[in-house]
């Protein structure tokens, strides 16, 4: 059973890197020849990242059921993993090189049942949690899925990978801070329990947004752009489309802000788009139209700015060439 096993991991990991790679070219030759547009990309990579989460997450949670038996609460209820994308992931907006940025949570604690060896559905998720990064970010001969980021989670690298909604409510009740606010703007349900997932969103929404206007949270977010602007200046980012003084991740700020001070008592603002959270900032006044169009046309031209700079070579990266002949070529596909 063992080398079956191993086997069929081995397996999982081939089918899914030349699945990523067959779709990634598509993907790209799509856009670069003007067959689809930003919108058509972003979504298309997100689905792509999507399907292969949802279909490692399937095969590795049979396997692990197979050894352990089946989690299940103290009603005998079998409980499933819960995938939140947050991020680009997460605002189905994902970019051609991105990394994925994931938060894993089931519903509640108990045991496994059903096999020999029994053990607690924490230590069921974690170890099926560990194996399904493995299985996207592990780097082979055949490249990797997607880099998998997990340091948004609850205590951060400290914390464990996975957590049951009480406990994962608890953390925010008491420890949530400004910038974890910030980043759940984005989250939503990628992969496993869809239903029970967006149980624990509902749960976790008040925490997001505050029910009022939320004028105490002008200071923390002065200081979250001010680290964010040192970051820039202590790294030398000049020239960097994304993080570079009228970047990319200006222009999120710029309307997450309006939804982390408005959006308890303005619902409609609860968005995970950027481009919708500007749409509505225009036509309820919030913001001069003329500077919601500016920001619009800048996001669209940077994002696919960098499409063009990470399609080539699959890097990851957001810094403009520098050499002649780069920058040719940087200006040709953009047209």
């Amino acid at each position: 059973p063992l080398l079956a096993q191993v086997e069929g991991d081995l397996q999982l990991e081939k089918t899914l890197r030349l699945f990523r790679r067959r779709e990634m070219i598509r993907i790209a030759w799509r856009d670069l020849s003007g067959w689809a547009d930003l919108f058509s990309t972003m979504a298309e990579l997100t689905a792509l990242a999507e399907a292969c989460i949802e279909s490692a997450l399937s095969h590795l949670d049979g396997q692990l059921s197979c050894r352990y038996g089946v989690p299940l609460n103290e009603d005998g209820e079998r409980q499933r993993l819960v995938v939140i994308g947050m991020g680009k992931l997460g605002g189905e907006e994902l970019n051609f090189s991105s990394d994925i940025d994931l938060i894993f949570a089931y519903p509640q604690n108990g045991e496994t049942a059903g096999a020999e060896l029994s053990i607690s559905n924490e230590e069921y998720f974690m170890r099926l949690c560990r194996w399904l990064i493995q299985a996207l970010g592990k780097v082979t001969e055949d490249g990797f899925v997607f880099r998998v980021d997990v340091r948004l989670r609850p205590f951060g690298e400290n914390g464990p990978l996975a957590m049951s909604f009480s406990a994962m409510e608890h953390y925010y009740q008491q420890q949530g801070r400004e910038w974890e606010r910030y980043a759940w703007i984005k989250a939503r349900v990628v992969a496993g329990d869809r239903q029970a997932g967006q149980q624990m969103l509902d749960q976790l929404n008040p925490f997001v947004y505050r029910r009022y206007l939320d004028f105490g949270a002008f200071e923390s977010l002065r200081d979250m752009k001010q680290r964010i602007t040192l970051e820039v200046k202590r790294k030398g980012l000049k020239g960097d489309i994304k993080l570079g003084r009228g970047g990319i991740r200006e222009i999120e700020f710029f309307g997450q802000v309006f939804q982390m001070i408005r959006g308890g008592i303005n619902p409609i603002l609860q968005q995970r788009s950027i481009l919708a959270v500007l749409k509505i900032l225009a036509s309820g006044q919030f913001v001069p139209e003329d500077v919601c169009l500016s920001l619009k046309s800048a996001y669209i031209f940077l994002r696919n700015l960098e499409h063009r700079l990470q399609e080539f070579s699959d890097k990851q990266t957001h810094q403009l060439p520098t050499d002649h002949a780069d920058r040719q070529r940087l200006a040709f596909a953009m047209g």
